[in-house]
């Protein structure tokens, strides 16, 4: 089987897996998907969104496994989801940004890097003329006060919390966690100072004050993207991952247990008074707790097999996919429970 039936058959199986687990998350909600109405395009967008990662991850992931879940991290992950409070349409803006972004990661060879700076600016430029447009048309898709704040930061640690407290939901489901660590510390190692500067521009922008009628909390969805992509870059990063890596692995799985730590510290209701969450968050906070062990553990095994130099590829992805499979099936569900 050629490198192309291969990408083919892999697109094509992303793609329907993705529409079947949109489908099950929105189903509950609308009566039926027969007439084209402007909510169904909560089910299209997250369907666009991922296969859109899915298919710019190919350009640096090149495991089936590493891309899908690095669409699904980004496509059904906490913020593209969240959007679904806004109007359908700021959800249709986050599902096309990977697919604008993939003319500048597949176009051009080195000596032609220019060419792929100016290309990398589309994303940015498709935003301004989105609110643009939408400004003419009176549509306000997303409040142009809505901006990041630090203590959103904290749905970087438990985004189920936050869901439930109707806040921006900024972060990642828990066990993707792991595999982000691992991916960041690739793009440091390789030195790819231009997705670093990307992410840190879509941070700084998500920040800021409104411009040109531009609502700043959708610059994060450019720094989401990035960390999705390098979370299917870690993900393969720890499959493969041989003996001289196993410190990565091992600072992964200690950064797991640590957060688990905390969420079961959060859980006790001494520290919900201090952290003025009040009460009725223990049984939540227990259950992040739950996910973030699920994922040391599994980090933590693949530890073990890479300190005993034992290979067994597949026996490594079976055990990351489960682990990611769940916590992202459980996380979603609950995120558009709580939204719609």
């Amino acid at each position: 089987m050629s490198i192309k039936q291969r990408s083919s058959i892999g697109l094509l199986a992303a793609g329907s897996i993705y529409v079947a687990f949109a489908v099950y998350l929105y189903q509950p909600y609308f009566k039926g998907f027969n007439a084209l109405r402007l909510r169904d395009l909560f089910v299209l967008n997250v369907c666009l969104a991922s296969l859109g990662c899915y298919v710019l991850s190919l350009r640096w992931v090149s495991a089936f496994a590493g891309s899908f879940f690095a669409g699904a991290v980004y496509g059904f992950g906490p913020f593209t989801l969240s959007l679904a409070k806004f109007h359908p349409t700021s959800g249709f803006l986050a599902a096309t940004i990977p697919w604008l972004f993939c003319p500048a990661a597949f176009s051009f060879k080195a000596r032609w890097r220019w060419l792929r700076v100016l290309l990398s600016a589309l994303p940015f430029l498709a935003i301004l003329l989105f609110f643009q447009v939408s400004t003419y048309y009176r549509l306000f898709p997303v409040p142009t006060q809505t901006k990041l704040h630090l203590t959103d930061l904290a749905g970087l640690l438990a985004p189920l919390v936050m869901a439930k407290r109707g806040m921006t939901l900024v972060g990642f489901y828990h066990i993707p966690i792991a595999a982000l660590i691992m991916g960041f510390s690739m793009l440091l190692v390789a030195r790819r100072f231009g997705i670093m500067a990307i992410f840190c521009l879509g941070i700084i922008l998500a920040f800021c004050d409104s411009f040109l009628d531009v609502s700043p909390i959708i610059w994060l969805t450019i720094a989401v993207l990035c960390c999705s992509v390098l979370a299917g870059a870690g993900m393969q990063g720890l499959i493969c991952a041989g003996f001289a890596d196993r410190r990565w692995v091992l600072a992964a799985a200690v950064i797991m247990g640590n957060l688990a730590i905390v969420t079961l510290l959060l859980a006790t209701k001494y520290f919900q008074v201090f952290a003025g969450l009040g009460s009725g968050y223990a049984k939540l906070f227990t259950e992040t707790a739950k996910m973030y062990i699920l994922g040391m553990v599994a980090v933590a095994i693949l530890f073990f097999m890479i300190r005993a130099k034992l290979r067994i590829i597949f026996l490594r992805q079976i055990l990351l996919s489960s682990a990611m499979a769940v916590d992202i099936f459980l996380g979603a569900r609950f995120i558009v429970d709580k939204i719609l």
